[in-house]
């Protein structure tokens, strides 16, 4: 094999050279991807060509695809394969994908389509890095608690920021509501690290009220985003971001006077999050068997 992993950051990002992407992989190679992913949590490829069938075999190689999101829809006639389209709304807070439902997925991948002149940039940051940041007893403290992640709000739009499109895009969005309980902090299962598993879906913290859960998360969350801890991507034409959604938070920094921007995602199904002592997640609310298998840890 010739695959390189040259670090972008001392914390998170790398990118991989001298592998194909766009042909079938053998399994050293996925081997030694999936052991990068597992170092580095975010991974940039360079010029690649593929298209949307292409994105999606990539991402096969590391277990099976979601469909694009449980509520909103896909690209035509690709199901697994989600638009991020700043025509239909900019996700300009932080947030692990669709940690609304039982098994969020394991991994992301997005794929550079349009791009604008500037801006637009990609962060990416590592919860592992954050938790390893946490005071001992702040940590302590953090290993105790459980999170109720939602769908039913707007995560990208205030309030008075809404009209007639974005409503609909809302109601799109919220069609399912979703409630799931994890924990705070979840054990990645091929690594052992512990990370912050919290972002905009995380609404209560279970047990307490919502201003209380609010100042824990808001203190919890400042240790995810500490400039140390973030990868900040510049899109360029033909890349590839693959990162852990086990362990990252990411955020579309919405910084391009509304030039075009588009991404194309393709998620790989996950495992159920378990928290320091097993403990899995659990539904309250909602039914995402359509939109992803449940996987044992992969």
């Amino acid at each position: 094999m010739s695959i390189e992993i040259t670090k972008v950051t001392a914390r998170i990002g790398a990118k991989v050279s001298g592998v194909d992407i766009s042909r079938p992989l053998a399994a050293e190679e996925v081997a030694a991807v999936r052991e990068a992913l597992n170092v580095h949590k975010a991974l940039v490829f360079d010029d690649v060509r593929l298209d949307d069938e292409g994105q999606q075999a990539f991402a096969r190689h590391f277990g099976e695809l979601t469909t694009a999101h449980p509520t909103v829809g896909a690209v035509d006639g690709a199901p697994h394969v989600l638009p991020v389209d700043s025509e239909r709304g900019r996700a300009n807070h932080w947030h692990t994908d669709v940690t609304f439902v039982l098994n969020p997925p394991q991994a992301s991948t997005l794929r550079s389509i349009t791009v604008p002149p500037y801006g637009g940039e990609t962060l990416i940051a590592s919860a592992a890095a954050a938790y390893r940041d946490l005071p001992e007893p702040l940590r302590r403290f953090a290993d105790t608690l459980w999170a109720e992640h939602t769908n039913d709000y707007d995560y990208a739009v205030p309030d008075e920021e809404v009209d007639e499109e974005r409503a609909a895009q809302r109601a799109e969005f919220t069609s399912i509501t979703y409630r799931t309980a994890h924990p705070v902090v979840r054990v990645h299962p091929l690594t052992g690290e512990r990370g912050l598993f919290i972002g905009g879906f995380a609404q209560r913290i279970v047990g307490l009220s919502a201003g209380e859960s609010r100042r824990i998360l808001d203190l919890l969350q400042a240790y995810v985003t500490r400039p140390e801890n973030v990868l900040r991507w510049r899109w360029s034409q033909n890349q590839l971001v693959l990162f852990d959604n086990r362990i990252t938070q990411h955020y579309a920094v919405d910084n391009y006077d509304g030039r075009p921007r588009r991404l194309h995602r393709v998620t790989v199904a996950g495992d159920v999050p378990a928290g320091i002592d097993g403990k899995e997640s659990y539904s309250i609310e909602g039914d995402a068997s359509h939109y992803t298998p449940v996987l044992t840890a992969a």
